[in-house]
């Protein structure tokens, strides 16, 4: 009879190990049925739960992946919540950012990280970025010193994050899918809630938050509400859903799958309909632009034909007709093509004060010195008062005309790089739509935050950049199945 040592210690350690998860739930439930004996229900209810937030952290700390899909549901829905919890919520996208980032140099101890697969240009470009965010710590025009540490995050650091963890953990063709599916699926429950929003009414919580100064004044207009959702504003609203009517539109023109393709109609259809009633006219650049783009990158002369005669065709009943003006939310989008509009003027003649302001302040005032956060820590002061409304005009003002150059040649590079790879460097079909679509779809966010911060807000940022990074690796995907 043969002994092997090596299955008797592997017995013994699984033995020990049984025994001591077992003791660590009976201790559990011990103290839970004291605590519940003793009136105090919340301790014994977190005792009973305890067992599952360190299930996920041990899950989450040996598959960095997870960490990264966590981020994504955090960053869609934190600002929402933060209506609701008296909390810092958003913080906790950049928290599962550095707990991802954590993860991933601690899966070094079971398998090597390949740590040059990060090392891209799209890094490069984010680091460099970053450092100049940095560098606006030591700026002299900046008032507050604490209001870069809260903006500094969707202007730079999501960025600087996310790229090299889409390269380490988030990149293959499977998490493509996934973000699409997710996105899907999240994108309805926005509309949803919009929908609540305005056939329903807000709720207790979201009616406190409309009742803050300045948001009262930009979200009830003539005594109709812009629906804004989860999202942080109406207009962030309108210029995610009309970014994602246009990929999910592209992509079902293309998907071949009939239940998958009508589902990609629906959640474009749905966000289309979202956009219109957000109340943000600027959106409208984004279905228009984004079709416009499409039409080119398809190369297909029916598509061209047939998108481009309905982009037309709805710009031209806005523009030049009054067809459905009884309709107060095509009418108000119609109004963005009046050329005589008031709220227009006030922008032009904002960014005359802006360009007069900035002309000897090639660094800008600081991060965090305009918008809310202006408001917030440097109220009186010129950048808090006056409007940007834009994004381009937010970093003008905040990082002056050299942050501003950088970050729209940072842009147009991965833009212009993802179609190069759609004209001359994919060859599958099912790469060359998604990458189409989600181009496309960027396109027209980029457009529509020339006059919306669109492109700087959650989850438009974190899934504009996961977005065009992945498309990066499209040939690399190629290569290999060859």
């Amino acid at each position: 009879m043969s002994i092997n040592p090596s299955n008797d210690n592997f017995n013994i350690k699984y033995a020990a190990l049984v025994v001591s998860v077992s003791m660590f739930f009976i201790a559990l439930i011990v103290g839970a049925i004291y605590f519940f004996s003793k009136d105090n229900f919340v301790a014994g209810i977190a005792l009973l739960i305890l067992p599952f937030p360190i299930l996920y952290l041990y899950k989450f700390f040996s598959n960095p992946r997870l960490g990264f899909i966590s981020m994504l549901f955090a960053n869609y829905f934190a600002i929402g919540l933060s209506r609701y919890i008296p909390a810092p919520v958003g913080l906790t996208v950049d928290a599962l950012l550095f707990m991802t980032l954590l993860s991933v140099i601690f899966s070094q101890f079971n398998h090597k990280v390949e740590w040059k697969n990060a090392g891209k240009d799209y890094t490069y470009f984010t680091l460099i970025w970053f450092g100049m965010t940095l560098f606006q710590l030591i700026n002299p025009e900046a008032v507050s010193r604490e209001a870069w540490f809260y903006a500094m995050r969707g202007q730079a650091l999501y960025l600087v994050l996310a790229v090299p963890l889409v390269y380490l953990v988030f990149n293959k063709p499977r998490d493509l899918q996934l973000l699409i599916t997710l996105c899907a699926w999240f994108t309805l429950l926005a509309v949803a809630k919009g929908l609540m929003q305005k056939y329903v009414g807000v709720d207790r919580w979201e009616q406190i938050w409309l009742n803050q100064p300045g948001n009262r004044s930009t979200h009830i207009l003539f005594g109709q509400l812009r629906v804004f959702s989860f999202y942080s504003d109406a207009g962030t609203f309108g210029g995610s859903m009309g970014y994602f009517g246009v990929v999910y539109m592209v992509l079902g023109i293309h998907e071949k799958l009939k239940r998958r393709k009508y589902f990609y109609y629906f959640v474009a259809i749905a966000s289309l309909y979202a956009m219109l009633i957000s109340g943000t006219r600027s959106a409208i650049a984004a279905p228009i632009m984004g079709f416009a783009l499409y039409t080119i990158l398809s190369k297909q002369f029916k598509i061209m034909i047939f998108v481009g005669s309905l982009v037309f065709a709805i710009f031209f009943v806005l523009k030049y007709t009054t067809i459905g003006q009884g309709n107060y939310d095509i009418r108000r989008m119609r109004s963005a093509f009046d050329e005589d509009n008031a709220s227009l003027n006030v922008r032009q003649e904002n960014r005359k004060m802006f360009a007069e302001y900035l002309q000897y302040r090639p660094f800008g005032g600081g991060i965090g010195s305009s918008g809310n956060w202006g408001l917030r820590f440097s109220p009186g002061t010129f950048l808090a008062e006056t409007a940007t409304d834009g994004w381009y005009i937010q970093i003008w003002a905040e990082q002056g005309i050299v942050g501003l150059m950088f970050y729209l040649f940072m842009l147009c590079y991965f833009f212009l790089k993802s179609i190069f790879l759609i004209f001359f460097r994919l060859k599958k079909p099912e790469n060359i739509n998604k990458a189409i679509a989600f181009t496309s779809g960027m396109a027209g966010l980029m457009v529509t935050s020339y006059s919306a911060s669109s492109l700087g807000q959650m989850p438009n940022t974190i899934i504009v950049i996961c977005s065009v990074t992945i498309i990066s690796l499209m040939p690399k995907w190629e290569r290999d199945e060859m």
